[in-house]
């Protein structure tokens, strides 16, 4: 096995080879890192509790980091260091916004505390990190995954550095991207919506039943694909299979629970008065009834996943520890691609941090025999669930990653036990808050830092330098992302109508749920069994299938459009007889374009964050002007895409050299 994973590692390039030395971790590339990780950090505190949606911070910070560090002739890796340190901030404050608020929606805080919310920060992220630099190995070099994000971050810094070939592909397609989310976007310039909906009834039918005849009303709630570039470049990158996968879940959920749950439940349709209060119910169904069910789902296919990589996961340690062993003996050279931080010394971090987390939850659920099973059911639970996230942002990236999911699925089993434990009451939903704020942190920091530890390895960056950059920047963005929390919440009050954040309202609802007997318990047991299930017919993923379930018909529907328009490129290519060269040259090239789709949405979902905020504190209620958007107009988006993403790459793999940047 050792033999093989030399093999592949032989067959990767790296950008910087192994033998090249460049400055990298350097004071100014973690200062520029830093004031990177507050900024976009705050952004993403407003605009995940406005529309419970945080942008992710990868493409952004490259970008800055790039313009920057040319300004002071840093080098390639010390634009990484900064990029990967940055990106810390939207990762830990998604994890905050998530969970925190909740403290206040359920009423066991009347206020934001500085220390208990920058506590849990502060070890949720660090766990997080030290977690990631166990799996590193497994999920960046040995694990075949695709890493949608992280190659398209890796090819928008290579095509960035001049002289590369592609960087027409990339910087243009950023430059659409970034224009169609300026007129998509509610907090722009909104002419068109990314998506449209409707319900189609099915009429009535009359069912006997016990001697009665019952009449039930039933339809279909049907979903456009978000006219989304991003998206839909995460699908083409993944490809046809995987995003078919995911678009599995989303059709079960949506087209087959939603549609049965409205069926069999016909007081519902009492409470309805016109077409659109379908719709509404159809979400509320969704929403109540589906995603706790897919919660339950997520909850098996996590111990599954983590079951399945467990041979990888194991070994991949085990060659990380000869190789530091054989470094301290001396027996040969390690390449310093290899070099992750000790070990040894990561598992005496994690350790240590146990004695402040149980101190933490002592004081969270008045309890000794509480806070030591608290303190025991994060660590196990914050591993495993860090491993899932680092998974899912493998094969998604880390815009799709479902923490807000594995989180719940945490809240469930804490509660439980401190139910049966007896901590029940204000101080058992603290308790059960507090293991979820730390949870939601490391895996959000597990997905971040997976992502841009895979953004590394295509770069040639040495791994032990970005592990320090990330644990640099997590206790910085500790430190200071509590108080725009305090600030956002003393000005507009978490849990309005202005700031509703609905992440945290649904983690309010389930802990006092749980502890006071009123949890849906059915249909969470039902998605175990629908797990165990989808176990046994060997479906291919079943926690992609659950996070189908669980994210709204529109995302997933956009990434299975883009594996189909990868699909249509492959068919195209193998129909025309093209070689090898040319294949990989128009795969490249699409992968190119979609790069510069997904970053340049995200650059600009940022930087209409930033132009909201900044109207807020000027007291105008938009600095942009606002158009009635048409739901039909967005459609006009995906004939455009095909044509970028198939008659582009067709027309590359007939040209020689058409894109010279080589992709892992």
């Amino acid at each position: 096995m050792d033999d093989e994973i030399r093999t592949e590692e032989k067959k990767f390039k790296p950008f910087v080879p192994a033998q090249t030395e460049l400055p990298e971790l350097t004071v100014k590339a973690v200062l520029l890192g830093v004031v990177m990780a507050v900024v976009l950090g705050s952004a993403n505190a407003y605009l995940g509790m406005k529309v419970g949606l945080t942008v992710a911070a990868t493409f952004p910070a490259a970008v800055v980091a790039m313009a920057a560090m040319r300004l002071m002739k840093g080098s390639i890796l010390e634009e990484n260091i900064a990029r990967t340190t940055a990106s810390v901030g939207e990762a830990l404050v998604a994890g905050a916004i998530f969970t925190i608020p909740a403290f206040l929606i359920s009423g066991v805080w009347d206020r934001l505390r500085y220390w208990e919310s920058t506590m849990i920060m502060l070890i949720g992220g660090l766990l997080g990190v030290f977690f990631v630099i166990v799996l590193r190995r497994t999920m960046v070099e040995e694990a075949e995954l695709p890493f949608p994000e992280s190659v398209a971050a890796g090819e928008l810094i290579k095509a960035g550095q001049g002289g590369q070939t592609g960087a027409g592909y990339v910087f243009s397609s950023m430059g659409m991207a970034g224009a169609w989310e300026l007129v998509k976007n509610s907090n722009g310039i909104q002419i068109v919506s990314d998506y449209t909906r409707t319900f189609i009834s099915l009429g009535s039918s009359t069912i006997e039943m016990l001697g009665q005849r019952v009449s039930y009303v039933g339809g279909l709630l049907l979903e456009s694909p978000a006219a989304s570039p991003a998206l839909v470049g995460v699908g083409f990158i993944v490809g046809p299979s995987i995003s078919a996968v995911l678009f599995s879940g989303a059709v079960l959920g949506w087209l087959l629970l939603v549609p049965l749950s409205l069926f069999l439940n016909p007081g519902l349709a009492l409470q309805v008065g016109e077409q659109a209060s379908w719709i509404d119910l159809s979400v509320e169904v969704w929403l109540q009834q589906v995603r706790p069910l897919a919660v339950g789902t997520m909850i098996v296919a996590a111990f599954y996943t983590l079951l399945q990589l467990r041979t990888s996961l194991f070994q991949g340690i085990r060659k990380a520890v000869q190789d530091l062993r054989a470094a301290k003996r001396g027996d040969r050279e390690i390449n310093r691609l290899e070099i992750d931080l000790d070990f040894a010394k990561v598992g005496i971090a994690i350790a240590v941090l146990c004695v402040p987390l149980f101190f933490l939850y002592l004081y969270f659920s008045r309890s000794v025999l509480g806070a030591l099973l608290l303190t025991v059911v994060m660590v196990i639970l914050g591993f495993l669930f860090a491993a899932v996230a680092a998974y899912l942002v493998g094969l998604l990236g880390s815009s799709n990653n479902p923490i807000s999911g594995l989180t719940l699925s945490t809240l469930l089993i804490a509660a439980i036990l401190m139910v049966l434990i007896g901590v029940t009451g204000d101080v058992g939903i603290m308790g059960v808050l507090g293991v979820a704020g730390v949870v939601c942190c490391a895996a959000g920091i597990a997905g971040d830092m997976i992502q841009d530890l895979k953004v590394g390895h295509i770069l040639g960056g040495t791994p032990w330098k970005m592990e320090v950059g990330e644990i640099i920047g997590v206790v910085f963005a500790a430190l200071v992302l509590t108080l725009p929390l305090m600030a956002l919440h003393q000005v507009y009050e978490i849990g309005s109508a202005e700031l509703p954040a609905p992440q945290a309202g649904l983690m309010a609802l389930m802990a006092r749920g749980i502890v006071g007997g009123e949890m849906a318990w059915p249909l969470v047991i039902a998605g175990i069994f629908f797990a165990i299930g989808l176990i046994l017919i060997k479906a291919p993923s079943p926690m992609l299938i659950a996070v189908g379930m669980y994210l709204p018909f529109h995302s997933t529907a956009a990434i299975f459009v883009g594996g189909l328009i990868r699909w249509i490129l492959d068919t195209q290519l193998a129909r025309r007889g093209v070689d090898e060269q040319g294949q990989t040259r128009a795969v490249n090239t699409g992968v190119l374009l979609s790069s510069g789709f997904i970053a340049g949405e995200a650059l600009m979902a940022v930087l209409l964050a930033f132009l909201v905020l900044g109207a807020d504190l000027l007291q105008r209620g938009s600095l942009l002007p606002q158009i009635s958007a048409n739901p039909w107009l967005g459609m006009l988006a995906f004939p455009f895409l095909v044509y970028l993403l198939v008659k582009i790459p067709l027309k590359a793999s007939q040209e020689e050299g058409a894109s010279g940047v080589e992709l892992e």
